[in-house]
């Protein structure tokens, strides 16, 4: 029980950073960034992607991790009990999307975001202006595809 609860806490926490996150910076940091010249712009965008960034990297592998132990604790209990394991439609939803997003994720960290940070350490401006447009646009489809398990999460 109290393993339960804990890889639940640490499911739900991790979900709550990266996904929040998300929302925060396409929501409220993005916006605000406007009053601000280019250069200064580009490289708070850099900064803060940095610092977000690596607490991602926990986030998923913990989103993953708790995801899968969860399932497998569910499938092993009832197995052991005798009854067949189905995984329920909004799990595998939820088990899904969790793997397309940490794909999504590792693609804009280790593909899409180097390119921007040469461009500002270089200030190369236009070169880092368009790689934060390919990274806003990742993880804009990150952050719907998250809203999209909370709400399947909800439903249960």
């Amino acid at each position: 029980m109290v393993l339960d609860a804990l890889l639940k806490t640490l499911h739900i926490l991790a979900v709550v950073l990266w996904v929040g996150g998300m929302v925060f910076a396409h929501f409220y940091l993005r916006p605000s960034l406007v009053e601000f010249d280019p250069p200064t712009r580009l490289a708070l965008m850099c900064a803060v992607l940095k610092r977000f960034f690596a607490h991602v990297i926990w986030a998923s592998v913990i989103v993953l991790v708790t995801g899968l132990w969860m399932i497998g604790r569910a499938a092993k209990t009832m197995v052991q009990a005798g009854i067949d394991f189905s995984m329920p439609l909004g799990w595998t939803v939820m088990a899904t999307l969790g793997v397309v997003m940490v794909i999504i994720f590792f693609v804009i960290r280790f593909r899409l975001y180097p390119p921007m940070v040469k461009a500002v350490s270089t200030a190369d401006w236009p070169s880092a202006a368009t790689a934060l447009a390919h990274v806003r646009k990742w993880v804009t489809v990150n952050m719907v595809l998250g809203i999209i398990v909370v709400v399947v999460a909800s439903m249960y």
